[in-house]
């Protein structure tokens, strides 16, 4: 069965225990952390803190999920620029939160982080083949770790190295690590050639978890709002449960339009909405985005 998180940026802005709570009263059995949320310098947080953080989450009834957001703060990191000093210094940083992760409880990495992995002064091919390198190199500190680095796919707009699950596929094979995968991001993966369910049929043996949201950045939703995107999920849902995904489906929005209590309740309806296609019945409708209200 797939279990439901929510990203804790959206609550970032109260303390963290009651975030928790908030998170956990409206349905959710997890959290997923965005270092910069917790410290100006996430790589200043101490093990005290990791260990509080990890009393907050489980006194909320909660697991942790893992990292995203990983290179956000503190500024200057880059882990595919030709320049070693800010490379081994960004992987470093890497390694730390690896080690963060675990301790609170956490056992999956998202690395996004697009500005942080772009073309620096070197082809597409060069950054492509430096952070696979890279990624070989901190296999083994993941597999003594027990957590796992999923390469997420992002928007040509966001980053030029790495855009499609099959280049991640690419970088995976290549590695051959179990843990290295990869994830789907509903939003982030616009610049796809395929719909949803055809890429989670394609590629379901190497995602390993997935960002719930809408195209243009804000919560999936049953309420429909003038102007905002509604899009067609059932297939993408169908496909995964056909695939036997139990992984997490972890809400993550960009926008800030709404209160949290909102997008958490009508995140959790929606989900519930899409129990009725996992029966066999359509129901809330990836394919075709469809402009909501008038």
């Amino acid at each position: 069965m797939m279990r439901y998180a929510a990203c804790n940026e959206l609550v970032h802005d109260r303390p963290f225990a009651e975030a928790c709570a908030l998170i956990a009263r409206n349905g959710y059995q997890g959290i997923e952390l965005a270092p910069y949320s917790l410290a100006e310098d996430p790589l200043r947080i101490s093990r005290a803190r990791a260990a509080e953080i990890r009393r907050a989450i489980g006194d909320a009834g909660l697991e942790c999920v893992g990292l995203h957001w990983l290179l956000k703060a503190p500024p200057g990191l880059h882990i595919t620029t030709p320049e070693i000093g800010v490379r081994r210094r960004s992987w470093d940083a890497i390694r730390f939160l690896v080690d963060f992760c675990r301790e609170v409880g956490g056992s999956l990495m998202v690395l996004g982080s697009g500005k942080q992995r772009d073309t620096q002064g070197v082809s597409r091919d060069a950054a492509t083949g430096i952070l696979r390198d890279e990624l070989a190199g901190l296999a083994p500190h993941l597999a003594q770790s027990g957590v796992t680095v999923l390469l997420e796919p992002l928007q040509v707009r966001v980053t030029d190295v790495v855009n499609t699950l099959h280049e991640a596929r690419a970088i995976i094979n290549a590695i051959g690590s179990p843990r290295i995968a990869s994830m789907l991001d509903f939003h982030n993966s616009q610049d796809e050639r395929e719909p949803w369910e055809l890429l989670i049929a394609a590629h379901a043996n190497i995602i390993r978890h997935v960002h719930l949201n809408e195209v243009d950045g804000h919560h999936p939703s049953l309420v429909e709002r003038p102007g905002r995107v509604r899009s067609e999920y059932a297939a993408a849902f169908r496909a995964l449960a056909a695939k036997g995904y139990t992984g997490w489906i972890s809400l993550e929005t960009f926008h800030a339009a709404d209160s949290p209590e909102t997008v958490l309740a009508e995140t959790r309806a929606f989900l519930e909405n899409m129990r009725s296609p996992l029966s066999g019945h359509r129901s809330g409708l990836k394919g075709t985005p469809v402009q909501g209200g008038n």
